[in-house]
């Protein structure tokens, strides 16, 4: 998620003082009130956790998504026609859909079912078959519905439907529904493994409006004062397939890839003023250049046989397979790109060609997601901006929670820092990457990535296909990438809260380094001295190293920044920034 915009985009923009925090804090339209609306059942507002045993006896083939958007009155009529076949004998299908969009009727297998045969009291949709599905057995279901889908109070931080409306006053309408799932407005299977093999999706909207979407476009359909844009996407993640409705242009053109295949790239921006036009054609400038990097660093484009996508949204961001929304307003950063696009670009490898298992394994998005953006600053300029970055990143660790909690886990209970990780699968993940490339070597480090994304270190096109992994996949890949069990370095910085210290002590003229870590855990992790002029490597056996080192000389404990550990004037900065925020928030308040 992608950047996943409901907490790193204001963490940066705070971090940064850029102008994102302008994008994240000013919308840049004319964004309609949230009219008040009923509220979302406990099993729509929560997304992924254990995936119901009934659920997991079927794979997802096909989804054909009828979706009839009307702007003026902020509803949608939709019917979807989803294929299952059989993993295990079943007679039941269950489905999650907002209870607030109702359901008109059921069709199986071309036969309206009776009322009795289904339920969809609290958003999990029962549908009793007429008889047992066996293995290997096809069934298809139609569900009809319609209604105003749940409109987000502040996209994309929290899921739902805009309605909103250009500066000149015309409809603009996205969907946004990463932490909520995709029942927020079709029938699908809310868990990051509930992929349909292949969707359809059908958006009927009033004229002139354009409505882009996910995958290739297939065919636009005239139907009076109406149109119909047909789209075919392959293997999408259920919460990346998204409604885009507004008056857009096009800006095209064809990337001659590293692989041999041309990939069609398309921005579809708001008409504007000559200035804006400029604007979205200097963004536009930035995509083959994101392209050349990911390419040349992990691999293939994994969706160039249909298209490097973006549209531009009245919300900041998030990463809509092959159909990125863009709200960041054109703005400027400090290191020389587009942070937003380039985010939420990279999930197109890092969430959307290799996904995460369960919510508990989100660190794959992000923090590779999040490192893949120092990394660009250092393609592009140097070292500079790649270790600024990465200092940016370490003075938001809070550290309060792992990573990886080592079970399954539901959306919000990784995402909310007050009982999960929260920003630290972005940050803490990031960093964690970094000093695993030092440790391993830039080799290893890359290899290990590909076989990741790709399940494979050789990828070419169209010899690989969108996958699954979890933590322990990742950890087993490097294990056999380096030849060695480092098991003990994730086990501290994934599964632990608190980083390891690096306790430093001279006794006379030796240096004695030891690692202290949570639960007194093996972390033999080499520490870098610089001593003098030369730099020497202690391998730290046993978590332990020695070092002779006459008074007097200079000494830099790991002088490249290798190491993510405890620092302590990080925490003093952050309590430091703690009370100037609240000096500030009491001034504020006493001068009302």
């Amino acid at each position: 998620m992608t950047l996943r915009p409901r907490l790193l985009t204001l963490a940066l923009a705070t971090l940064l003082g850029s102008s994102a925090a302008w994008a994240a804090d000013k919308p840049i339209n004319k964004a309609a009130p949230v009219p008040s609306q009923p509220p979302l059942s406990a099993q729509t507002e929560r997304s992924g956790g254990v995936m119901p045993a009934e659920q997991a006896r079927v794979h997802f083939d096909h989804a054909a998504l009828h979706i009839a958007v009307n702007p003026a009155q902020q509803r949608i009529d939709a019917s979807a026609t989803l294929t299952f076949t059989a993993r295990a004998a079943t007679d039941l299908l269950l489905l999650d859909l907002d209870h607030n969009l109702p359901i008109s009727a059921i069709v199986l297998d071309g036969k309206p079912l009776a009322n009795s045969a289904w339920s969809n009291p609290d958003g999990r949709l029962r549908i009793q078959l007429p008889a047992t599905l066996a293995v290997g057995g096809k069934v298809e279901v139609e569900v009809r519905y319609g209604g105003k889908p749940h409109v987000a109070q502040h996209a994309p931080w929290d899921g739902g439907f805009v309605w909103s409306k250009t500066p000149d006053g015309q409809p603009w309408v996205a969907s946004a529904v990463e932490g909520e799932g995709c029942d927020l407005f079709w029938p699908c299977i809310d868990h990051p493994q509930g992929k349909p093999d292949l969707v359809d999706l059908y958006v009927t909207v009033p004229k002139p409006l354009v409505a882009p979407g996910n995958g290739v476009l297939v065919e636009i359909k005239d139907e009076g004062d109406r149109r119909t844009y047909h789209w075919r996407a392959k293997h999408p993640t259920t919460y990346a397939i998204s409604i885009n409705v507004g008056p857009f242009e096009l800006l095209e053109a064809k990337y001659s890839s590293h692989y041999g295949n041309t990939i069609p790239m398309q921005f579809w921006h708001l008409h504007g003023d000559e200035h804006n036009e400029q604007q979205a054609k200097a963004l536009f400038a930035e995509f083959p250049h994101m392209l050349d990097f990911f390419e040349q660093q992990i691999g293939p484009y994994p969706f160039g046989d249909e298209k490097m996508g973006v549209v531009e949204t009245p919300h900041l961001g998030m990463e809509h397979q092959t159909i990125n929304a863009y709200g960041n307003g054109y703005a400027k950063g400090p290191f020389g790109f587009d942070w937003l696009l380039q985010h939420e670009f990279s999930h197109e490898w890092f969430g959307n060609q290799v996904t995460n298992a369960d919510w508990d394994d989100m660190w794959i998005h992000e923090g590779f997601g999040t490192y893949m953006q120092p990394l660009y600053g250092q393609y592009l300029y140097g070292d500079m901006p790649y270790f600024t970055m990465l200092h940016e990143e370490r003075i938001q660790l809070k550290n309060a929670y792992p990573v990886v909690a080592g079970h399954s886990q539901f959306e919000h209970q990784v995402y909310d820092a007050k009982s999960g990780p929260g920003n630290d699968i972005y940050y803490k993940g990031s960093l964690m990457l970094h000093s695993l490339r030092q440790l391993i070597g830039d080799h290893a480090f890359f290899e290990s990535i590909r076989r990741l994304v790709y399940g494979r270190p050789d990828p070419q096109p169209g010899n690989f296909t969108p996958r699954y992994a979890n933590t322990r996949d990742y950890i087993d890949i490097v294990n056999q990438v380096t030849g060695r069990d480092l098991s003990w370095f994730f086990n501290v910085y994934l599964y632990e809260a608190t980083l390891p210290k690096l306790d430093v002590q001279r006794e006379g003229d030796t240096l004695n380094l030891r690692w202290v870590v949570p639960h007194d855990k093996p972390f033999p992790l080499p520490v870098e001295v610089q001593v003098g002029e030369s730099v020497r490597t202690l391998p730290m056996e046993h978590d332990e190293g020695h070092l002779d080192v006459p008074a007097g000389t200079l000494v830099i404990v790991d002088p490249r920044s290798k190491l993510l550990r405890e620092l302590p004037h990080v925490p003093e900065l952050q309590q430091w920034m703690k009370e100037q925020r609240a000096a500030k928030a009491a001034k504020a308040a006493t001068s009302k």
